[in-house]
C-alpha cells in the first residue's frame, strides 16, 4: 500500500511539471513551506517569466488555505534588522524578464493558515497580474528545500499554471 500511495504522490508530481503558459506569464521553480508544522503562516516562492513586450505586475494573491495572503518583502530597518513587511504595490516583472520570490526576498505569504502544510501536499494560489489578469498555480509543499535554492532552478521542474 506504501508503495501505491508513494507512486500516486510521485505521478500527480510529475503531472504538474509540465509547464503551462497564461498569456506571456509563466511561472517556474514554485514552492511553498512553513517553518514548523504547526505554524499559523507560510509562503510560497516561485520565478515569475515576462514573454512579453510590455512590463506587468504582480498586484495580488489567494488562496484558501489561509485567512490572508499578501504580497511581502524583507527590508533591513535602522537598526539594521531585517524585517517583513507587506508591498501593497506588488512585484514588477520586467518585460522579456523574470522577477524571483526567494527566502528573505519577495514572497507570497500565507497568514492564518487553515490548515497544517505537510511535505508533498499541494496548495493552489491565484496570482493576479495588472496585465496578464489571474492564473491559478499549483503549488508542491517542499519542506527540504534549503534556502540557497529558491529563486533558481536547480534541477526543479517547471510548475503547472491554470487559468
Amino acid at each position: 500500500m506504501f508503495l501505491k500511495s508513494t507512486l500516486c504522490a510521485v505521478a500527480a508530481t510529475a503531472a504538474m511539471t509540465l509547464p503551462v503558459f497564461a498569456g506571456d506569464i509563466t511561472i517556474d521553480d514554485a514552492y511553498a513551506r512553513v517553518s514548523t508544522m504547526m505554524a499559523k503562516s507560510g509562503a510560497a516562492f516561485m520565478v515569475i517569466h515576462n514573454a512579453a513586450d510590455a512590463d506587468d505586475r504582480l498586484v495580488g494573491a489567494s488562496s484558501d488555505v489561509a485567512a490572508k495572503v499578501e504580497l511581502h518583502t524583507h527590508k533591513e530597518n535602522d537598526q539594521g534588522v531585517m524585517q517583513m513587511i507587506r508591498v501593497d504595490e506588488g512585484f514588477a516583472i520586467p518585460a522579456g524578464g523574470t522577477h524571483a520570490l526567494a527566502r528573505g526576498g519577495d514572497h507570497v505569504m500565507f497568514l492564518g493558515l487553515n490548515r497544517p502544510l505537510k511535505h508533498g501536499d499541494v496548495v493552489d494560489v491565484t496570482l493576479t497580474f495588472e496585465q496578464a489578469g489571474e492564473m491559478t498555480v499549483a503549488i508542491p509543499v517542499d519542506l527540504e528545500r534549503k534556502p540557497m535554492h529558491g529563486g533558481m532552478n536547480h534541477g526543479q521542474p517547471k510548475m503547472q499554471m491554470s487559468n
